[in-house]
C-alpha cells in the first residue's frame, strides 16, 4: 500500500529566495482574486488572502508565509480599502480588520507550519518507537 502525500507539489527550503518569489507570486495571484471580489462588491478586504497564506505556509514555510503577511497588509491597505489606491489614515473599523487578520494569519502560519512537519515526518516513516517509556526510566 503506498502511503498519501502532495504528489506533485514541489518543497521548497524555508529560506530560500524560490520560498519568497512563491509567496510573492501566490500573494499576486489572489491580489487579482481579491479584485475581481471586489469588482463584483465584495466588501471583505482579506477573504482571498487568508487561503493563500496557508498554501505559502505549507508549501514554502513559515518564513515566506510571514514575509506574505508583510505583503499583503498594505496591499490591502492601499488598493482594497477605499479611497482605492491611495494610503489613507485608518479609521477603526479598517484597524479592527488589519488586526484580526494578523491574528487569523499568525494561526494559519502555525498550523501550516505543523502541517509541514507532520508531512516531513510521515515522508520519513513516522515516528519511532524508543526503548523505554519515560515512566519506567530506572533513573
Amino acid at each position: 500500500m503506498r502511503r498519501a502525500g502532495l504528489f506533485g507539489v514541489p518543497r521548497v527550503r524555508p529560506w530560500s529566495w524560490q520560498a519568497f518569489l512563491l509567496g510573492f507570486a501566490i500573494v499576486a495571484a489572489s491580489a487579482a482574486v481579491q479584485g475581481i471580489c471586489v469588482a463584483f462588491g465584495a466588501k471583505l478586504y482579506f477573504a482571498a488572502f487568508l487561503p493563500s497564506i496557508f498554501v505559502v505556509g505549507i508549501l514554502a514555510g513559515a518564513p515566506a508565509a510571514a514575509f506574505s503577511v508583510l505583503l499583503i497588509i498594505p496591499l490591502v491597505w492601499w488598493a482594497f480599502m477605499p479611497p482605492f489606491f491611495e494610503f489613507s489614515p485608518l479609521t477603526s473599523a479598517y484597524a479592527d480588520s488589519i488586526n484580526l487578520f494578523f491574528l487569523l494569519a499568525v494561526l494559519l502560519i502555525g498550523l501550516a507550519d505543523l502541517c509541514r512537519e507532520t508531512r516531513a515526518i510521515v515522508s520519513r516513516g513516522g515516528l519511532k518507537r524508543s526503548g523505554e517509556s519515560p515512566a519506567t526510566n530506572p533513573q
